[in-house]
This record gives C-alpha cells, sequence and structure tokens, in this order.
C-alpha cells in the first residue's frame, strides 16, 4: 500500500482513509476483547473470576429489598429462598449509576455506566467485563464469554464502544468450550488469524511514515493507535497459540436447547450450568449472561407474558403474577450459587473465588425508571451477609461496586466511570 493514500494534495489527512485503516485494527469486537499473550505457567494464586448477570425488565424492589440495613435484617419475599446461604450474597439498595437515564435504552449502560443520551446515541464505552479481560483474560482460551437469554443483544462493549454480540444458545457454547475443532478447521483460524496479523503490520508501517507529517496533537493521538495495534498483534498470536491446543472435557453431555422461547427460567437454569462448566474447567473467567424480555412464562399462576406483567402499573394481579416470575429468577440465581459454592477450587470454594453480580438498567420497569436498580453481589472473597441500605431518593454511585470488584481482581486502580471510591460498607475477607 503506499503512503500517498493517507495524504491529499495538500498535505492534510484523509479523514476516510484514515478511518478506514484504524477499522480494521479497531472495529473487530472480538479481537478488541482478546488479550496480549497466552500464558502457559501456572499462577502463583487461585484465579479470581466474574460473572455478570443482567436482568433486562428489572425487579420490584420491595419484593427485592429488606426493609432494615445492616446483617440481622428480615429476609425479603425474594430472598426467602436463599435464607440458607445469606451469608454468601450482599444486598444493596439505593444505587444507579449517575447521570444514566433512558430506560429501556439504558441496557447499553448496565456495566459500562455510561450515559447514552436521550436519543440513545451517544458512544458507548468499554463494559467492566471487558476492562476485566483486556488485563487478565490471557490466561484462558477465552478471554471473556458474552452470553444471552435470547437474541445477540449484550451489555458488554469494546473500548471502542462496540457491543459484543451475545451467543444465546447452551449446545453451541458447549461446542465451542468443549469440542476439539477438526485439523481442517484448525488450519483455516491459523491462517485466518495469520492474515490478520499480517494486516496489522501494514496498518503500522504506513502509520509510522504518517506521523512524521502531523503536529504534537496528532502524534500523541497516533501513538495512542499504535499501542493499540502493538496490542492488538499480540492478541492475535495469543489466540493463535489456543488453535491448537486441545480443549477440556468434560463428563457434561451437551446440552438440547429449549425450543420454547417464552421459559425464561428454564433458559436462565440452562444457560448457567454451562457457565459453571465453563469456570470449573477453566475456559473462561469473565462471563456476562444478559436475560432480556419474555413471553408467557410457564409457571402456574401467571397467565400474561413477562414483558407484560413488568408494565404493571401498579395493577395487583399483575403485581402478584410478576412476583411469581422474579421470584423464581432469584430462586434459580440462588441454585447456581449453591452449585458454584459446592465446587472446589483448587482448596477454595469456586464461590468464594467467583464474584457473581445481578443487576438490571431498570429500577421500576413499569415507568421505565433507571434508579434504585437491583443489585445483588455475591462471593468473589467479599464479608457478605448484609444489606447495603443506600438513600432511594439520592443514590448512591453503583461504579463504586465495580471499582471493589476490580481491586478485588488485583487490578490497581480506583476510578471506574462516575466511581467516588470503592463501594461503602463491602470489606474484604481476611
Amino acid at each position: 500500500m503506499s503512503h500517498q493514500f493517507f495524504i491529499n494534495r495538500g498535505h492534510q489527512l484523509n479523514r476516510r482513509t484514515i478511518l478506514k485503516g484504524a477499522g480494521v485494527a479497531m472495529s473487530l469486537p472480538w479481537l478488541s476483547a482478546m488479550q496480549r499473550a497466552f500464558a502457559g505457567s501456572a499462577e502463583s494464586a487461585p484465579p479470581r473470576r466474574f460473572v455478570a448477570m443482567t436482568l433486562g425488565l428489572g425487579l420490584i424492589g420491595d419484593n427485592l429489598n429488606p426493609q432494615q440495613g445492616g446483617k440481622d435484617y428480615e429476609s425479603s419475599l425474594y430472598l426467602k429462598a436463599l435464607e440458607d446461604i445469606r451469608d454468601k450474597y450482599t444486598v444493596v439498595s439505593g444505587s444507579s449509576h449517575p447521570g444514566v437515564t433512558g430506560g429501556h435504552r439504558a441496557e447499553a449502560s448496565i456495566l459500562t455506566a455510561q450515559p447514552m443520551g436521550r436519543d440513545g446515541q451517544a458512544g458507548n464505552s468499554i463494559s467492566i467485563d471487558q476492562h476485566m479481560a483486556k488485563y487478565l483474560g490471557h490466561h484462558t482460551r477465552f478471554p471473556s464469554l458474552v452470553l444471552s437469554s435470547r437474541g445477540s443483544n449484550s451489555p458488554s462493549y469494546t473500548e471502542n464502544g462496540s457491543m459484543i454480540p451475545a451467543e444465546d444458545s447452551p449446545s453451541r457454547l458447549f461446542t465451542q468450550l468443549f469440542i476439539d475443532d477438526s485439523p481442517a478447521e484448525q488450519k483455516r483460524q491459523a491462517r485466518r488469524l495469520q492474515e490478520g496479523q499480517s494486516i496489522m503490520d501494514l496498518v503500522q508501517e504506513d502509520s509510522k511514515q504518517l506521523s512524521k507529517q502531523l503536529g504534537k496533537g496528532d502524534q500523541d493521538r497516533l501513538d495512542a493507535y499504535f499501542t493499540s495495534v502493538r496490542d492488538l498483534e499480540n492478541r492475535l498470536a495469543a489466540s493463535e497459540a489456543w488453535v491448537n491446543q486441545p480443549k477440556p472435557k468434560v463428563d457434561a453431555k451437551k446440552p438440547v436447547d429449549i425450543r420454547n422461547s417464552s421459559d425464561f427460567v428454564g433458559k436462565q437454569k440452562l444457560m448457567t450450568d454451562m457457565i459453571k462448566l465453563a469456570l470449573k474447567t477453566d475456559s473462561s473467567r469473565f462471563i456476562t449472561y444478559h436475560m432480556g424480555s419474555g413471553g408467557g412464562v410457564p409457571i402456574p399462576g401467571v397467565e400474561e407474558s413477562y414483558h407484560a406483567l413488568s408494565h404493571h402499573g401498579r395493577d395487583e394481579n399483575k403485581l402478584d403474577q410478576l412476583a411469581l416470575v422474579e421470584a423464581a429468577i432469584i430462586a434459580a440465581w440462588g441454585d447456581f450459587l449453591r452449585e458454584l459454592d459446592a465446587e472446589d477450587d483448587n482448596g477454595h470454594s469456586l464461590l468464594d473465588q467467583t464474584s457473581v453480580f445481578l443487576t438490571s438498567n431498570l429500577g421500576n420497569a413499569s415507568n421505565h425508571d433507571n434508579r434504585n436498580m437491583p443489585v445483588l453481589l455475591a462471593g468473589g472473597g467479599f464479608q457478605h451477609g448484609q444489606h447495603l441500605a443506600f438513600d432511594q431518593k439520592i443514590n448512591y454511585p453503583l461504579p463504586n461496586l465495580y471499582v471493589s470488584v476490580l481491586q478485588r481482581m488485583g487490578l490497581e486502580t480506583d476510578q471506574f466511570k462516575t466511581s467516588t471510591g470503592t463501594l461503602t460498607g463491602l470489606e474484604m475477607k481476611s
């Protein structure tokens, strides 16, 4: 490629060409989520993991949050099914993402805490799961897994604000995790990665030539671009190193996907079974599972669709039916915690090594309110068994929880988006 393609006759940048060149390096969501190098050596400490489970339709606050704060709270309607493991999780009420509005549009902000603007067109930023994967994802075959109950929408975003499409089929996920590719497919993947590396080398070479003709500000911006290119080249090499590595073997059989798209809780249980296998085999340490809308959930006593019930308008009959659905979701979440707690992870409970986070962009789905988000955090080596109750009118910044989790992962950071510190009242185990 000739370097003159970057410059017009007036020696000014051809913006379209530069963006096109940058697009090769920066606009591929999966590659942006990959990490620097393939680590073959054992780690000195048991690894820490993160699972985010996000709901698109919120949870009724009065049914989820206890009336009392502190450790001696009486379990709420939804938490009664988790009474035996109350010391494994923390309830947080009165928190939200500062500046985030937009009702359903705020699904994009759940894990980024980035306001999307009134029209939902503002650029997004990196989500907490991808931030972790960027620095810590190189130890596993899959730096992160992005999953959903239905469709490709997800709350996971790359550094350049691109949404990472979700996998919603447990059977396809099983194949991806545990069934080795054929020799021909391995060669195809290796060739694709090698071609990608050659493209990165070419873009980097042309960009270096261009930098000689730029001002200081543009040189700084291009230097940041160089860094991204170099990181991506290393990530491509890391991915290539995994191509010929055998996948882990598991006793579990390949799951059969649930055909009933309305079986919201059944799909939740099946996918969390897969998440547990992924964690147990150390296939990935950073996993997001988005549970969006749903139809007529097959639960006795539920007659209307889940989505319609979430927009209840304070109708008592709808609220009663919605409580049945949401209670089942929380009960299934509790079962997932119990299963992780029963798994040994190098002498530790797998739950104790995994921060399991449950939330939604909607505090009140009926009026599309993004304040007072439902928040549960389990495991991860934190001291739990408490309700951290903050102001329902002047919400506490939820990004503070993100900082606490990032620090628990071993990342030296004191800031995530609009955070003001770590989460008040959340302490690490000694």
